[in-house]
């Protein structure tokens, strides 16, 4: 079993959204907000003690929440940043030197616990659930990707600080999550034929795919000179922090302002032609292990590292070509009977030379291919069910199975022929598409993300976690 400081999560879920707000939250102070009018300060809202007389007993105290974050019609408790940020110390208890400073810890995780709060708000107000069956399915994914049964996954989810309840939550919130991003990319993005044919043509086209890290130092919507210059300022900072000898994954978590922070940064494997065209140039310079400097894009500053490159394999797959007769069962014909016609129409086939194509005309109950004589055309050994599969394979040219059984009924299959085909560039085009789509669709969410942000009401309480608006 995976110890509890490695355990995975599924790639867009971070752990600093374990403690979500909406898992735990207290009922002393979510009902009412401040006063309007009140203004930021470090001391605001503090915890406060309320005096509780017992008779013989000394008098006791017992502390309150406080508000650190209005988001919208919500607030974000002190509570629900001290647990978030408890869990991401608890993932990096084995490398805390990759952790930002306290202050930037709390200033990332205060940052993710709005956004979040926020796509979860208008993921809401659009109608989007979530069912419990979903949630199962989740938490079953998550359990097979570290390798543990659901009560060992319960048990290092508890380990880390979190009931099983508010685990759920999570997966449930993430779910929510992921249902918007796709229904905003579904509304906004479409990749056409031509576009794909654009990319296949263009001479600068490579087959090569890349694994990257990235710091992205986004700008506000409607950025001025001032939100410029000190996004500017921040990259700086980062790059002669990394060039001073900092670990990329430490400088991301420190500086970063993308989701994926505090996970180091890390991009995972990407086709060449899925990063933006203003970074592929600079990629095609660099060597594995190499940091670009700062990079201007649209959105902000960026600095990449190309953690490894491969080029993909040629894809070249084994497919058959047979005959097919299907004797299912009915209301007049049993089990039984259906072998003993399948056995007959065997016999046929075999001893008596019958005609496969004729008796499959006849006899055969595969609507798909029955009126083709029993014709498959061409596939591949998956493509009709593992049974088929696995007799298909066995067969020679020219060779006939004997009957054997699926729930469908009993089947015979005669093996007309095999070939090898070259699928690259199939898949090529394919991946091309995937590629122009996956730009679109990171472009168009992260577009819509900060709109969200810029267009929504969020008033941070405490002025030690009111980083800049480039933060």
């Amino acid at each position: 079993m995976k110890s509890t400081s490695a355990l995975l999560l599924p790639s867009a879920l971070l752990l600093l959204v374990v403690a979500c707000t909406h898992a735990q939250k207290q009922t002393t102070t979510t009902s009412s907000l401040p006063p309007q009018g009140v203004q930021p300060t470090e001391e605001l809202l503090p915890h406060k003690s309320l005096s509780v007389s017992h008779q013989h007993q000394s008098q006791k105290t017992r502390m309150l929440d406080r508000i650190i974050a209005i988001v919208e019609d919500g607030v974000i408790l002190q509570s629900d940043l001290d647990r978030a940020v408890s869990t991401v110390k608890k993932q990096y208890a084995a490398r805390p030197d990759q952790l930002p400073p306290p202050k930037l810890l709390q200033q990332q995780v205060l940052r993710h616990l709005i956004l979040t709060k926020l796509q979860l708000e208008r993921a809401k107000n659009q109608g989007i659930q979530v069912s419990s069956q979903e949630v199962d399915r989740a938490e079953r994914i998550v359990a097979q990707k570290n390798h543990m049964t659901l009560d060992q996954l319960i048990a290092a989810v508890q380990r880390l600080g979190q009931n099983h309840k508010a685990f759920r939550q999570q997966l449930h919130d993430q779910l929510m999550v992921q249902k918007l991003r796709r229904q905003v990319v579904q509304s906004s993005v479409s990749v056409t034929d031509s576009e794909v044919n654009n990319l296949l043509n263009n001479p600068g086209y490579k087959a090569t795919e890349v694994h990257l890290a990235h710091i992205d130092i986004s700008l506000p919507s409607g950025a001025n000179a001032a939100d410029i210059q000190t996004a500017a300022a921040k990259a700086k900072a980062a790059i002669d922090a990394i060039h001073g000898g900092m670990d990329f994954k430490a400088a991301a978590a420190r500086y970063s302002s993308a989701p994926d922070a505090l996970s180091g940064g890390n991009l995972g494997w990407r086709h060449i032609n899925a990063i933006p065209a203003a970074f592929v140039n600079t990629l095609s310079h660099m060597k594995v292990g190499n940091i670009s400097p700062v990079l201007r894009g649209p959105t902000g500053f960026h600095i990449i590292k190309l953690i490894a490159k491969r080029k993909p394999p040629r894809h070249i797959v084994t497919q058959f070509h047979a005959l097919h007769i299907l004797i299912k069962p009915n209301d007049l014909l049993s089990m039984q009977q259906a072998h003993k016609k399948a056995l007959s129409l065997y016999d046929r086939i075999v001893h008596q030379h019958a005609s496969f194509t004729a008796l499959a005309k006849e006899y055969s109950d595969d609507d798909t291919t029955a009126n083709d004589g029993g014709d498959m055309g061409w596939f591949q050994p998956d493509a009709w069910g593992q049974a088929i599969g696995q007799k298909i394979v066995q067969l020679k040219d020219g060779g006939v199975s004997q009957p054997f059984q699926t729930t469908e009924g009993w089947h015979l299959l005669k093996r007309l022929g095999t070939r090898r085909r070259d699928f690259t560039e199939e898949i090529a085009r394919n991946e091309a598409r995937q590629a122009i789509g996956k730009r679109k669709a990171e472009q168009a969410y992260n577009s819509y993300l900060r709109d969200l942000r810029s267009s929504a009401y969020v008033k941070i309480l405490v002025r030690t976690l009111a980083a800049g608006r480039t933060s």
